[in-house]
């Protein structure tokens, strides 16, 4: 039996907010009561699971227990035993423009969130907040902004479904297109939000498993593949990117014969498949991107001109600074860190923890470790995991090293 402790909650917390919040507003249609409730139900494990020990299904525990706080919650207003009078009606059945093209909470609340009522941040932060289970701070990090400034952003937000009566379903499938962008970019940042350790498995299953249901309800989307595709190809190498200590191993450095071959030959087909539609857009891209890098038997054997070629498509229609800040890291391959370096000094991601970790290992390979030093306890400073963390002190630590050794030599 595991130990009942407040990282296994905390990480049981992660894997299944977002399904009983999505399930409450379902239930109950109030964004804030089915968050506040799905909090108090935490709450609570934290005091009981680790007397009572873990309960045989902790997310229909939590569920449960967040449901039965809303009721109770409810019956104190009289204005919400008004509504729990509806809800007890409601759950008797399913209206059939609530039921949609598919029957899945988590995908009904993505599409609520993600509506054009909404701007485009808002719709992202919100998913990520009630369906990705992030804290504010996280999700302020995602965007860069402060957490105050965020919180006020997820605060209207909330406030412009409910003024603005945003159905709580999946979109006809004529509406289906205007509101996929959106969609995509919330699984690939919930994606993103997993990666940061073990404790982020059930964010990035959910978004591979939200990603499938989308391909089955829009099968005629290249971009919807595309996204699937990616993700599948990420996470085939996760297997190696954590050592046994828990830190941190780079693509260049990672054990390719642990990759997951089963999950690379499914994207590499939804890639072959993407590419026969000639329908190019940025996930497919970044999806071939990966395809090229599980080819390859080692860094040295990449086919880096294929990668710069890709990443050239990619910056033409998604002309971002972290997709330059990545065509910049395939120039160092190919022509060199000294080119690679000219392209980010231009660039604007002070704020960015890969920014300064690219420019610091740029700066390495030039022979410049004092430069180099600054800039990966730049990157260390920005990094938002432990792993990141530790993994960039030790870079700094390895540099200010070469850096003693290159001064000893010179003054003897």
């Amino acid at each position: 039996m595991p130990i009942v402790d407040d990282a296994l909650i905390g990480r049981i917390f992660r894997e299944e907010s977002g399904r009983s919040v999505a399930t409450l507003i379902r239930i109950f249609g109030d964004i804030d009561l089915a968050e506040d409730a799905v909090q108090e139900a935490f709450a609570l494990a934290l005091r009981k699971w680790p007397v009572e020990g873990l309960p045989p299904n902790p997310g229909g525990w939590i569920t449960t227990t967040a449901r039965n706080r809303a009721i109770d919650h409810l019956r104190r207003e009289s204005r919400g035993r008004e509504l729990l009078g509806l809800v007890v009606e409601g759950t008797e059945e399913t209206s059939e423009e609530e039921a949609g093209p598919v029957q899945d909470d988590r995908l009904r609340l993505i599409f609520t969130c993600c509506h054009p009522a909404l701007s485009t941040e808002a719709q992202i932060a919100l998913t990520l907040r009630l369906l990705g289970g992030l804290t504010t701070d996280e999700v302020a990090r995602a965007f860069l902004v402060t957490e105050p400034t965020m919180a006020k952003r997820l605060v209207r937000a909330k406030h412009k479904i409910k003024a603005a009566h945003i159905p709580y379903r999946v979109p006809s499938e004529a509406e289906l297109p205007d509101r996929l962008r959106p969609v995509l970019a919330v699984l690939y940042l919930t994606y993103n939000a997993g990666t940061g350790g073990p404790s982020g498995d059930g964010l990035r299953q959910e978004a591979i498993r939200l990603a499938r249901s989308i391909v089955s309800l829009m099968p005629d989307e290249a971009e919807v593949a595309g996204l699937l595709a990616l993700l599948l190809l990420t996470e085939s190498r996760w297997p190696a990117r954590f050592a046994a200590d828990g830190s941190l191993v780079l693509l260049r450095d990672q054990d390719r014969t642990v990759w997951d071959r089963t999950m690379i030959q499914e994207g590499q087909a939804i890639v072959r498949a993407c590419l026969r539609r000639n329908r190019a857009g940025p996930y497919q891209i970044q999806a071939a991107i990966n395809a090229v890098h599980a080819d390859a038997a080692s860094i040295e054997a990449t086919e880096w001109s294929q990668v710069l070629t890709l990443y050239d498509q990619l910056l033409a229609i998604s002309p971002t600074p972290v997709v330059a800040l990545n065509r910049a890291i395939a120039v160092g391959e190919v022509q060199g860190p000294r080119a690679a370096l000219a392209l980010l000094d231009d660039l604007d991601l002070a704020d960015y923890h890969l920014f300064h970790a690219a420019r610091a290992d740029l700066l390495r390979r030039l022979g410049r470790p004092a430069d180099a030093a600054r800039a990966y306890a730049r990157a260390a400073d920005l990094a938002p995991s432990d792993a990141e963390r530790a993994f960039l002190f030790g870079r700094l630590d390895e540099v200010g090293r070469r850096g003693s050794e290159r001064s000893e030599a010179l003054r003897s």
